[in-house]
């Protein structure tokens, strides 16, 4: 077909389904550890979350959970709460929100929580349990396994939820002092930093985005409130994130308490909530959860709830980064369309050039051809072969420009068969939708159980179609 080679075209047709996404996926087979069945991580009974609270406590919290869930779960969800610190005593609210998720779960029959403070809870057996993980305000270096780290991001990418409050920010970073030890979480994060104000600082909440889903809850013209708001930085910005709420500058006091580190931004954005879609995954975070009164706020456990619900995948809601959110944006995510750019087999650009050519574009989606070279610097192609290393550079590529992967296109699907499953792992691994090929399977039944296996859809096309 003539004309430009990286038109922009509707990627509209591969929505997800919304399908839990890490259960389905992978197999728990028997983990063996020196020859013995690994043991099963340590959780918290209901009985010792609950006995952290007074009985007033409780019933306070009792009172403010909602009756309903904000949407009728498609499926039995379960909800990971990780309360683990490293080099820091806790925050006293994380026993309140413990007590309050777990309880809000059983209540609006939305999910089944459970509580953890134990790494092995990520070994990836054990994560294939759940459709979502709360790092729930948890600071510090939490665990530095390498394996544990890629268990958790494997997770998130191939469409897990990851849910964090508060301390979540400077999680798996040094502390004291919150030095980096793993970038790749505070860009799927979406930020870093802890610098605040006083405990209990007044500010009056502009809502970004007084339509979404998640901000149902919420008066449209903004409100008040008192927390410990934290003020991030990178890598922070709007070309990744969709920012749910902010601080109203103008509408809010600027020097209450003295500043625990750098509170002024150049900018003057200072976000408290987001979410963004890293991969397939879909990543939700909140300030404000420092004190635990916010957990007895009717107002604010029904904000949870919704984004509970949006990281398990029952809630839909539009991650477009915020920066990109022109009337022609929105008008296609109320009709469903995701808009990209989508290489044939003309295009001599690398998967790196494609994703800065659509971040320029103002567009959040690409396709990919397998032959196409990752970047200059990794001139492999982008396919099966890949090392571990050059695939958190194509997620941090994609990550840090806003950018997802819809699309993966090959010449044809491999004749062996354990060939064709390392393809369809390879494609849910890097959050593609959908996989087009040039020729027909010579075995359909087979593809579309993989499919539905893998969750992908799968097309037959020319490559330059």
């Amino acid at each position: 077909m003539g004309g430009d080679p990286m038109k922009p075209r509707s990627l509209g047709t591969v929505a997800s389904s919304r399908i839990t996404v890490a259960l389905n996926m992978l197999v728990a087979t028997a983990a063996l550890c020196d020859g013995a069945e690994r043991q099963k991580p340590a959780v918290s009974s209901w009985a010792d979350v609950a006995a952290k609270l007074s009985a007033e406590d409780r019933r306070r919290i009792e009172q403010a959970l909602p009756m309903q869930p904000i949407v009728s779960p498609v499926k039995p969800r379960r909800l990971l709460l990780f309360d683990r610190n490293v080099g820091y005593p806790g925050h006293p609210s994380t026993a309140f929100s413990n007590f309050a998720f777990t309880r809000m779960g059983r209540r609006t029959g939305a999910y089944a929580a459970v509580v953890s403070g134990d790494p092995e809870v990520f070994r990836p057996e054990f994560l294939a349990e759940f459709d979502a993980v709360f790092l729930n305000n948890t600071v510090g270096n939490l665990f530095r396994d390498r394996e544990l780290r890629r268990s958790l991001v494997d997770f998130v990418y191939r469409g897990g939820g990851l849910l964090g409050v508060h301390g979540t920010t400077v999680a798996f970073t040094w502390w004291p002092g919150a030095r980096e030890d793993w970038p790749e979480f505070g860009l799927m994060l979406g930020a870093r930093g802890a610098n605040h104000r006083d405990s209990r600082e007044r500010v009056f909440i502009k809502l970004d985005d007084p339509s979404h889903p998640l901000n149902a809850c919420f008066p449209t013209e903004g409100f008040e409130y008192r927390d410990e708001f934290f003020r991030v930085h990178g890598p922070y910005s709007r070309n990744r994130l969709r920012v749910l709420f902010c601080i109203d500058t103008e509408k809010t006091g600027g020097n209450q308490g003295r500043p625990r580190g750098r509170c002024e931004r150049a900018d003057n954005d200072y976000a408290l909530a987001w979410i963004r879609a890293y991969g397939r995954g879909r990543v939700f975070y909140c300030t404000i959860a420092h004190n635990p009164y916010v957990f007895w706020d009717p107002m604010m456990l029904r904000f949870y709830l919704g984004a509970i619900q949006f990281a398990l995948g029952d809630l839909p809601a539009p991650t477009t980064p915020s920066a990109r959110l022109t009337p022609a944006v929105r008008a296609q995510e109320e009709l469903g369309w995701r808009v990209g750019l989508l290489p044939d087999v003309r295009s001599k650009d690398t998967l790196f050039a494609t994703i800065d050519r659509a971040a320029r574009r103002g567009l959040s989606y690409i396709g990919a051809v397998s032959n196409q070279p990752v970047s200059d610097r990794i001139a492999r192609p982008f396919d099966v072969r890949l090392d571990e290393d050059a695939l958190r550079r194509i997620r941090m590529k994609l990550g840090s420009e806003g950018i997802r992967l819809l699309v993966y296109r090959v010449p044809g699907l491999p004749s062996d068969e354990a060939a064709v499953d390392r393809l369809f792992w390879f494609c849910r691994r890097m959050g593609v939708e959908a996989l087009l090929a040039e020729s027909s399977p010579p075995d359909s039944e087979r593809i579309a159980r993989l499919c539905d296996r893998y969750d992908l859809k799968f097309a037959v096309c020319r490559l330059d179609d």
